[in-house]
């Protein structure tokens, strides 16, 4: 599978190294890769083996079968639509932005009328089998979500302990918080959706692993998960988890047994 890639941060070098230098997946490997810093390609092009170019058009045209998005909300809204109209398969990491339900929706039908696939991986927590259960058979009342980071992670004040940053619904919470808390998204996708999805973040200096706790509540009984990530080793901000995802759902996507 030929691969190009929107965005080349932490996590798009994660999956340069992961793919073109490990080998992770013998039969795929990131071909080509959009991004606007120039100065940058020579070395990067050195370092993992791929073509970097900074025209959407080119990258488009180049003999790839699936993008990756690996930048911002923001390139989800701008190039997300047109990989699915040039009959590209699409995965997208910054899931934040299909809190847009108008946006969810024309993605989806879009892809339905050009047989393409859109990808969501799980990101950094689990558990979205069970709220896709409970929520396709009228089960699921309520899904909260509480993500605790390290302090300096999510704001530049002072915090001797632990401060409630935020504490309302998920579609809020993202556009507060876009480059944090993308995993609210992915659950209320699988779950009751971004408005009736609750949310609170909370900095707290006493902790160094990013920690999701998730609680679903319906007839079925009550569902508890606990997740404490390391971060990337580079990044603060983005789990380890939440790169390994994407890795799962490359390698899953064309299984002939499916679990879960």
């Amino acid at each position: 599978m030929k691969i190009g890639l929107i965005g080349c941060g932490n996590i798009g070098k994660f999956l340069l190294q992961s793919l073109n230098c490990d080998g992770f997946l013998p039969d795929s490997r990131i071909e080509t890769v959009y991004m606007r810093k120039k100065q940058s390609f020579k070395e990067l092009s050195e370092r993992y083996g791929s073509h970097f170019c900074d025209d959407f058009g080119d990258f488009l045209q180049s003999d790839i079968d699936l993008v990756i998005e690996a930048a911002t909300i923001q390139a989800v809204r701008l190039y997300a639509r047109t990989v699915i109209e040039h009959g590209k398969d699409l995965l997208i990491i910054s899931v934040g932005a299909l809190a847009d339900n108008g946006l969810f929706k024309q993605l989806k039908q879009l892809s339905e009328l050009k047989g393409n696939k859109i990808h969501l991986p799980s990101g950094a927590i689990g558990g979205l089998d069970v709220l896709k259960a409970t929520q396709l058979t009228g089960q699921l009342e309520s899904v909260t979500i509480t993500t605790r980071k390290p302090a300096a992670s999510l704001t530049d004040k002072a915090v001797d302990n632990e401060l409630t940053l935020f504490d309302g619904p998920a579609f809020e919470a993202i556009r507060q918080f876009p480059k944090n808390i993308n995993v609210s998204i992915i659950l209320s996708l699988a779950g009751l959706g971004a408005e009736k999805t609750k949310v609170r973040i909370i900095a707290d200096s006493n902790v160094t692993k990013n920690i999701h706790c998730i609680e679903a509540t319906g007839p079925f009984g009550k569902f508890n998960l606990n997740i404490e990530n390391n971060p990337m080793p580079n990044n603060p901000k983005t789990s380890y988890l939440a790169g390994l995802s994407i890795l799962s759902t490359l390698k899953c996507r064309h299984e002939a047994l499916e679990i879960g």
